[in-house]
C-alpha cells in the first residue's frame, strides 16, 4: 500500500480477526501511521462518515462491508476523495464490485490479499504498481519466502499453469499446529511442511493466483464439477443484481443442483426465469441455477464471511429436500 507516517487508515474489521489484528493495526504500527476506529462493530454509515472527517487515505474491508457501504443510501452525501488505497480481502472478491470501489470510492490503489489465519494471514498479494485488470481479478503473487503450489486434489501432483487445482503453502509463515489437536493438524499440513488450504486457484505464467472457489464449495452435478465463484462472478454483470452467491443443493436424479441467492439493487424487481434466460447461451446449460431465491442479505459470520451451510440449511427446508439429502453416496 505505500504506507507512511502520513497516511491514516480506517479500520471496521474485528480486532479478534487476522486481518484486522496484524494486517490492519500492525501495518499502522510499523509504518507509524494514523489508526481510524469508526465504531465499535462494523456499521456502514460509521465507515463513510469517519473516512470523510478523518480524511483517511486508505480504507480495509472484506467485501460485504465494501458492498454495505457502496449501498447505503447516504453514499452520495459523505466526501471519500482523499482515500488512495486499502485492501480488500478475507472472502473471495467479485470483479465488479472491485471496479465499483475503484471508480465510486476513489480507491484508486487498491490492493487484494490472500490467505488465512493459519498463514498469519498473507500468502499472496497484489501491488498497487499492478495493472488494474491484475487487481481486480486475480489476488496476485506470493510473497516473498512463501512458496506456493497448485496440486491436484487426488494425485497430490502438481498441475500445470493455467489449470485448477487446490491452493498449497510453505514456508515461515505457516503456523506450527493447531493447539492441542495433532489429528487436525495432520489433516492440513503434510509431513512436507505444506500447509493444504481447502481453497482452488489457478496460476498464471506470470505467478498471478485466481481464486476459483472452496473444495467444500464445488458442486458436482451429474459427474460434471461446478465452482459457484464463476457463476456468481457472471451474474454480478446482469444489471439488476447487486450480490449473488451460489450454492449447490441435494437432488435425487443429479447428485446436485444449483441454488443462487440474490439481492437485487434497490427499486429493481427479478423473476427466477429472468435469471436463467440471461444465463442461457452465455454460460453452459448444467451451471444455470434451478432454484433462485431473492434475499435482503445473507447469513453472515460477525467478520463478514458468508455462511454457505446455513443457505444450504435453509434450501433444504425451504425447497422440501429433505429425502434427497439423506441419500447416500460413496
Amino acid at each position: 500500500m505505500k504506507f507512511t507516517e502520513n497516511d491514516r487508515l480506517c479500520i471496521p474489521i474485528p480486532f479478534y480477526h487476522c486481518f484486522g489484528m496484524v494486517v490492519s493495526n500492525m501495518a499502522c504500527v510499523t509504518h507509524g501511521s494514523t489508526m481510524v476506529i469508526p465504531s465499535p462493530v462494523f456499521d456502514a454509515e460509521a465507515v463513510l462518515r469517519s473516512v470523510q472527517d478523518e480524511r483517511c487515505t486508505a480504507l480495509h474491508g472484506v467485501p460485504t462491508m465494501f458492498i454495505a457501504e457502496l449501498a447505503h443510501p447516504d453514499f452520495q452525501k459523505y466526501r471519500l476523495d482523499t482515500l488512495r488505497t486499502g485492501i480488500m480481502a478475507g472472502s473471495p472478491c467479485p470483479v465488479e464490485v472491485m471496479k465499483e470501489v475503484i471508480r465510486r470510492m476513489h480507491i484508486s490503489e487498491i490492493v487484494i490479499a490472500y490467505g488465512q489465519t493459519e498463514t498469519s494471514p498473507g500468502l499472496t498479494m497484489t501491488t498497487t504498481d499492478d495493472p488494474i485488470e491484475r487487481r481486480v481479478s486475480t489476488v496476485g503473487r506470493p510473497f516473498p519466502y512463501c512458496e506456493i503450489k497448485i496440486i491436484d486434489q487426488n494425485t497430490q501432483k502438481i498441475v500445470p499453469r493455467g489449470e485448477t487445482g487446490e491452493i498449497c503453502a510453505r514456508g515461515y509463515m505457516v503456523m506450527r499446529c493447531y493447539y492441542n489437536n495433532p489429528a487436525a493438524t495432520r489433516q492440513t499440513i503434510d509431513v512436507n511442511g505444506w500447509n493444504h488450504t481447502g481453497d482452488l486457484g489457478v496460476m498464471d505464467s506470470e505467478g498471478y493466483v485466481r481464486i476459483v472457489g472452496r473444495l467444500k464449495d464445488m458442486v458436482i452435478r451429474g459427474g460434471e464439477n461446478i465452482y459457484p465463484r464463476e457463476i456468481e462472478e457472471f451474474l454480478h454483470n446482469h444489471p439488476k443484481v447487486f450480490d449473488v452467491y451460489v450454492i449447490g443443493v441435494p437432488d435425487v436424479k443429479y447428485g446436485e443442483e444449483l441454488m443462487a441467492w440474490i439481492r437485487l439493487k434497490e427499486g429493481c424487481t427479478m423473476t427466477g426465469d429472468e435469471v436463467r434466460e440471461f444465463c442461457r447461451g452465455r454460460i453452459a446449460h448444467y451451471k444455470i441455477p434451478r432454484y433462485v431465491k431473492f434475499v435482503d442479505d445473507f447469513p453472515m459470520t460477525i467478520s463478514g464471511k458468508i455462511q454457505k451451510f446455513r443457505m444450504r440449511e435453509a434450501a433444504i427446508g425451504e425447497l422440501r429436500l429433505g429425502d434427497a439429502s439423506r441419500i447416500e453416496t460413496a
